[in-house]
């Protein structure tokens, strides 16, 4: 299970705004440590990309920078207690971006260098102590050689004109996040997966080294970061090209451009993975004592294969693990999203889940033939990760070869595409019968329609088609649901013998014009 601690969410997180550039450069410290990854000089695109070939060459070798005694006993508390220092972040006087670095400490324990980019030139920026203070939880001294980073987070006015809020942060192994205005972090991006939910145990690749650029102007939206990737079967060059939203553009952006050097034959491979959090929902209550209706960061994974279809499948908390593959070609687009918008459906009001962002993948170029995958892990506690989804090639990727690929991942609402048919917004089951066995289920899905569908006459009731792999459907029946101004579909599963069942859902409305489909696996308990 992935623990929710080593991605840093938004409760580490500290936000202190305003600095000067000169002070990070010049603060008396410690000679610099040789570096593993970056050399200071000249700097172009292609800088990473021969970086990463090189090493691929060679066997893989784990960075060499013990965290020192005081870092790394540190529990939840003491290392958010490590806050930036105001003086030492980064361009508070040359535009919209500001840049923070992160100590290492609690579970972020691997060194991660970082270097700033002025007009083709890059300087790596040492570790001071003097970068941080501390207050009354985190009362020892920080180590006074230079141990590195963790990572990086990157401020913007996305909200308010006049405050540096958080716009992304890179930090532990490869994972990164982001939101869009207005919204607070949530679900996760990773650069790469590896062997996900694979009884061999996961490899989680890392970012070891970041280049920078520095906007070339005042009124530049866009920052370029460069990042190296290093694991023992692969390493990569990334490029992110992250475009805060704001203002009339709601969602953040990232241009992403990857190249990777497997070392070994990358059969399990995952590109452009998400991770979120998936506890309970309408969808399953089962044994949940809590008295909150809701607790995701995610309610479903959505596709746009390369067929036409908008498959949507609702999220759920398993009792074993469960890998779903949707097989594909040419993909269009593919996230987790959180659909639900409605602060009463959590009603939390700390963690707003009403606030997180969706993540959503859009390829660039053709992505060939393969599938998306989503890997569901049963969990006990919203402190976990337990949601992953990915894209896999169909055919492994050689050792010794070079595999260039680029997306779009968008942190917001979800697709605008998404409204151009009825869409599903609520997924709930249980026992569809107190007098029938236990095993026969009752699913009742809520659509809200397009606009345009919205102004037209709402008869005749859509048709539904509903199929499964195994077992039976019957008392199939659709309706008005006067409480959203849109449609609801429910059925009655009978699984009969089956452990198992694929089902599906499809409505058709007169014209030709369908909904989302809606897919989603059934297991016995």
């Amino acid at each position: 299970m992935l623990n929710r601690s080593t991605e840093l969410r938004g409760r580490i997180t500290a936000t202190v705004m305003t600095t000067l550039l000169a002070g990070m450069l010049s603060m008396n410290s410690p000679a610099r440590a040789d570096p593993t990854y970056i050399r200071d000089g000249s700097f172009d695109r292609d800088t990473v990309t021969e970086l990463a070939r090189r090493l691929s060459r060679s066997p893989f070798v784990a960075p060499k920078a013990p965290l020192p005694k005081v870092l790394a006993e540190l529990d939840y508390d003491h290392y958010r207690d490590i806050r930036v220092r105001p003086s030492s972040t980064l361009w508070t006087d040359k535009g919209e971006f500001r840049v923070q670095l992160l100590s290492r400490g609690f579970v972020f324990t691997d060194p991660v260098e970082v270097a700033l980019v002025t007009k083709g030139h890059c300087e790596r920026i040492a570790y001071k102590p003097d970068f941080f203070i501390t207050g009354d939880v985190m009362k020892s001294p920080l180590p006074t050689e230079d141990i590195g980073f963790s990572g990086f987070r990157v401020l913007f006015p996305i909200n308010h004109r006049s405050v540096f809020d958080e716009v992304a942060v890179f930090q532990g192994a490869s994972y990164l996040r982001s939101l869009g205005e207005t919204q607070v972090y949530g679900l996760s991006a990773r650069g790469l997966a590896n062997k996900t939910a694979e009884p061999e145990g996961e490899e989680f690749p890392a970012f070891r080294a970041f280049w920078i650029e520095e906007p070339s102007t005042r009124a530049t939206q866009t920052l370029v970061v460069h990042a190296l990737l290093d694991s023992p079967s692969v390493a990569g060059a990334y490029q992110f090209q992250i475009h805060p939203g704001h203002g009339a553009t709601h969602t953040t952006t990232m241009d992403v451009e990857a190249v990777l050097f497997p070392r070994v034959e990358l059969n399990k491979v995952g590109l452009a993975p998400a991770t979120s959090m998936f506890m309970f929902s309408p969808n399953g209550r089962k044994s949940t004592d809590d008295y909150r209706p809701e607790v995701h960061d995610s309610d479903g994974l959505l596709v746009f294969n390369g067929h036409g279809e908008h498959l949507w499948r609702p999220l759920q908390n398993p009792e074993q693990v469960e890998v779903s593959a949707f097989l594909d070609m040419k993909p269009i687009g593919f996230g987790l999203m959180q659909r639900d918008r409605n602060p009463a459906d959590y009603q939390d009001f700390e963690a707003v889940y009403d606030r997180r962002p969706s993540l959503w993948i859009e390829p660039v170029g053709d992505w060939g033939e393969g599938a998306v995958v989503l890997t569901e892990i049963p969990s006990d506690a919203e402190i976990h990760d337990n949601i992953v989804a990915f894209w896999r090639p169909r055919a492994a990727l050689p050792a010794g070869a070079e595999y260039r690929y680029a997306y779009r991942a968008s942190w917001g609402d979800g697709p605008p595409a998404a409204l151009e048919s009825a869409r599903v917004v609520a997924t709930r089951r249980g026992r569809a019968d107190v007098r029938g066995p236990t095993p026969v289920r009752r699913f009742v899905i809520d659509y809200l329609p397009a606009v345009k569908m919205a102004r037209a006459a709402r008869t005749p009731l859509p048709q539904a088609k509903v199929s499964t792999s195994a077992g039976a459907i019957k008392d199939i029946v659709v309706a008005d649901n006067p409480l959203i101004g849109g449609y609801r579909l429910s059925f009655v599963f009978d699984p009969r013998t089956a452990k198992a069942a694929e089902l599906r859902a499809d409505l058709t409305f007169g014209g030709g014009q369908a909904a989302e489909t809606w897919v989603y696996r059934w297991t016995a308990p």
